[in-house]
């Protein structure tokens, strides 16, 4: 199938290493432009050794407000166009109800849910008809993983902005979607697994809950996401796609 990625121009944060990094695989290899941005710089100039000139990067913190209007412009200065974007952004820290402090919610807040709204909210009207947003969330929007007491409690209210900005800008012919990965074997899972204080029984117990009997790869990951930036999934919008094996056994 051919997603009708070529010359289109998308931005993706967190885009340096994980579900981001494998996503900007997928659209350049599918011949898009991708404005990467993430933390280190020294991340995002591996993605440029490996991306070329089918990357521009920008160094942002998704919590600063002003990074949407940075991505935006890097977008526009150097392609002259912006047709969406991927909004991804490392994971909140691991720990109970109990034992989050104010601290670390308010800091979660402001980088996992706020960062994120800025992003959808200035980039989303700036986009055009047959533009896309997709948000990366988790499978905790439908049910909760255990000892992950933030996400539990970001990621839905996430993936309810994320619907309904489906339904502000489905008008002006943009499409928003969220994607709801479970185990997928990037760094970040590969750290959960070893915070349980033994990586491989924590692996062969969530391999357990997965009806394919074994964790995803990014690049799986990454062509489910490139099909909902892309216009081959032109009629699909305000959706929570899975990306989980099976896990979820929510409808």
């Amino acid at each position: 199938m051919d997603l009708g990625l070529t010359d289109r121009v998308f931005v993706v944060t967190g885009g340096a290493r994980g579900l981001g990094r494998a996503t900007v695989d997928v659209l350049v290899a599918e011949g898009a432009r991708v404005v990467l941005s993430g933390r280190s710089e020294e991340s995002l100039a591996q993605a440029r050794d490996a991306l070329g000139d089918a990357v521009e990067l920008v160094v942002a913190d998704n919590a600063d407000p002003g990074t949407p209007e940075r991505l935006v412009a890097a977008a526009q200065e150097r392609w002259g166009r912006l047709d969406g974007a991927l909004v991804s952004v490392g994971g909140p820290p691991k720990g109970p109800v109990t034992g989050i402090t104010d601290d670390q919610w308010s800091a979660a807040f402001e980088s996992v849910f706020l960062g994120a709204v800025r992003l959808g909210r200035t980039i989303g009207p700036a986009l055009p008809p047959g533009g896309a947003l997709a948000f990366v969330l988790s499978s905790s929007v439908r049910a909760p993983l255990s000892d992950m007491a933030v996400s539990n409690g970001l990621r839905p209210g996430l993936g309810m902005v994320a619907k309904q900005l489906a339904d502000e800008l489905g008008p002006a012919g943009v499409r928003v979607n969220g994607l709801l990965p479970g185990r997928v074997g990037t760094e970040r899972v590969a750290e959960l697994d070893a915070a349980s204080g033994d990586a491989d029984a924590a692996r062969a117990a969530a391999i357990r809950t997965i009806p394919l009997r074994r964790y995803g790869v990014p690049e799986e990951f990454g062509r489910v996401a490139a099909f909902l930036l892309s216009p081959a999934s032109s009629f699909v919008s305000g959706a929570m796609v899975p990306v989980d094996g099976g896990m979820l056994r929510a409808l």
